[in-house]
């Protein structure tokens, strides 16, 4: 999820709240890095505009009627740094995030929807250490690790979307819907990285359902349909010309991702946070069918996203035993096993099943399996920070 718009969401508040782990995080520590937030639907209180650096802690309240998310962004009010999302009526979430000292913003997005309630946010420079010495090994092997996976992904995210563009491009139909799945795998393993650039998300993985009246619907999902439009009621195919324009949108845009993400870096917290963030793609989109509405691929998109989730895990997975967090690393390996196992008894050669062809009894289970796992994982970016 990100900063586009979730409206079908609402709908899902219930299996979402266990998803999440939307469970009450209670009051604010008397701490200088611990930050009470309750967001209503017409305000975002935020018990302190400036913290230390270092490991901090939001613990968001939804005091409204409306489903909410919480970020924390970078001074240009679009790098998402941390997010807590689907925040449902009188539940809370914690955001754990190790920030170092600069200008911030603060957003509550009640309703899920448009820029949310903002404010500016300071973290101040500060003479204390969030990481013990002897760990610091570890740490960077850690972040060293993941940034290399992100900027492999991302390489072959752009390599293998050239080719889906020839492809549809030339009218090759057929062969565009064979690699369309297979490309979207490397977007699907990053999904939360490239989300956090907040222009380019929106014009390049937006569903048609999320649109927001007089969005121009570019991307992935657009020409998902017009690959796929025999489930469209009344459905005219683009013109030549318009795919073109289409196709070359998502080529330009893929690129400028690519040389972003190449040139970032990563902290143990955003490895975490991500890691928590794409289970939370699954259990908003991918479990539930809404992902890919016309070519039904949502399987390989979860299990992408679990792919990704599960790097995350296994990189700072030794900072876990290292801090003491042995029960909580075997919970975490036992729950991906058994979520894993389960996917695979929906493979289908290289690939998966259509999910149309899944029966409501195992879209359930997998569904409780994403449960099972969303729960610890919540609570990976405090023991690891």
């Amino acid at each position: 999820m990100t900063l586009r718009h979730l409206t079908a969401v609402a709908l899902l508040v219930p299996a979402l709240a266990a998803c999440t782990s939307n469970s009450p995080s209670g009051d604010a520590k008397g701490d200088d890095r611990t930050i009470a937030v309750t967001s209503t639907d017409d305000g975002c209180e935020v018990s302190t505009a400036e913290v230390p650096e270092g490991a901090v802690t939001f613990k968001v309240k939804n005091a409204g009627t409306k489903v909410t998310e919480f970020y924390l962004l970078g001074e240009d009010g679009l790098r998402i740094v941390g997010e807590v999302e689907n925040i449902g009526p009188d539940l809370a979430r914690d955001l754990v995030v190790n920030v170092p000292a600069g200008s911030y913003t603060t957003a509550c997005k009640p309703g899920m929807v448009g820029e949310g309630i903002r404010a500016d946010f300071t973290v101040a420079t500060s003479k204390g250490s969030t990481v013990a010495a002897g760990d610091q090994a570890t740490v960077a092997q850690a972040e060293k690790n993941y940034a290399a996976y992100v900027k492999d992904q991302s390489d072959q995210l752009l390599t293998k979307t050239t080719t889906f563009v020839d492809l549809y491009e030339a009218g090759k139909d057929d062969e565009a819907r064979e690699l369309y799945a297979q490309a979207r795998v490397h977007w699907e393993r990053i999904e939360t990285v490239a989300e956090s650039f907040g222009d380019l998300d929106p014009k390049m993985d937006a569903r048609e359902a999320d649109l927001e009246p007089g969005q121009k619907w570019t991307g992935w999902h657009r020409i998902e349909k017009d690959l796929w439009p025999q489930e469209a009621k009344d459905y005219t195919p683009l013109t030549d010309a318009e795919r073109t324009t289409f196709g070359d949108d998502l080529l330009k845009n893929t690129k400028t991702l690519d040389s972003r993400i190449q040139k970032m870096s990563f902290t143990v917290d955003q490895i975490a946070n991500g890691s928590r963030g794409l289970l939370e793609e699954v259990a908003t989109g991918k479990v539930t069918g809404e992902e890919e509405a016309w070519s039904h691929t949502d399987l390989w998109d979860f299990q992408a996203n679990v792919d990704g989730a599960k790097v995350g895990y296994d990189g700072v997975r030794p900072i876990l035993m290292d801090n003491g967090n042995s029960a909580l690393a075997k919970q975490l390996d036992s729950r991906f096993a058994e979520l894993q196992d389960l996917l695979d008894e929906h493979k289908k050669g290289d690939g998966f099943v259509s999910y149309t062809d899944l029966s409501k009894d195992e879209v359930k289970e997998l569904s409780d399996a994403v449960n099972a796992l969303s729960e610890p994982l919540s609570k990976l970016t405090a023991a690891v920070v």
